[in-house]
């Protein structure tokens, strides 16, 4: 049987958060009126918006073939994000208090959720997609590659295929 994969739209984004849990209920309230999911993904912590459209494809393929590990889309795509079966771990990919550099993913696309969302989060062309040394060292730090896995898989270059590795390697670990 073929698996049919959600469709996503993903934007760059910017946007202050004073409470963690209010703003994350607005976003749950936002995706149910407008019947869609809504997910932001700290790109501070992310290999780029790569690595956003693979943690929501394999928290879709999850979804579809019943193999979640949490109890939501939303946080198996931060699972997978995090490259982690740990909820608490895959929290720290996704909102926190302060201003927010996210990649904000609407699944399946929705106008009217991105309408109401243009309320409190600004969309923006930054390049959030670019990894200063400062953002490989802490990609290395949060994902365990050691500069020897880095060098040895062609160096500085391929941070984002190592990334995207731990990614799906999620799969294995369930």
């Amino acid at each position: 049987m073929e698996m049919v994969m959600m469709e996503c739209a993903i934007y760059e984004t910017v946007f202050e958060v004073a409470d963690r849990a209010a703003f994350l209920r607005r976003l749950r309230s936002t995706a149910d009126e407008c019947g869609t999911h809504i997910i932001c993904f700290d790109a501070g912590k992310m290999a780029g918006r790569a690595h956003a459209e693979s943690a929501v494809r394999h928290a879709w393929r999850a979804v579809s073939t019943g193999t979640l590990i949490s109890n939501s889309f939303e946080m198996e795509a931060l699972l997978y994000a995090a490259g982690t079966r740990q909820c608490a771990g895959a929290g720290e990919f996704g909102v926190h208090d302060g201003v927010n550099h996210s990649y904000l993913c609407i699944c399946p696309p929705a106008d009217c959720a991105r309408e109401a969302l243009e309320a409190y989060i600004d969309f923006v062309d930054d390049d959030l997609d670019e990894i200063s040394g400062e953002k490989m060292e802490r990609l290395m730090d949060i994902f365990s590659i050691t500069p020897a896995e880095l060098e040895a898989a062609g160096g500085a270059g391929r941070i984002r295929d190592l990334v995207l590795e731990r990614v799906a390697l999620l799969d294995a670990y369930k």
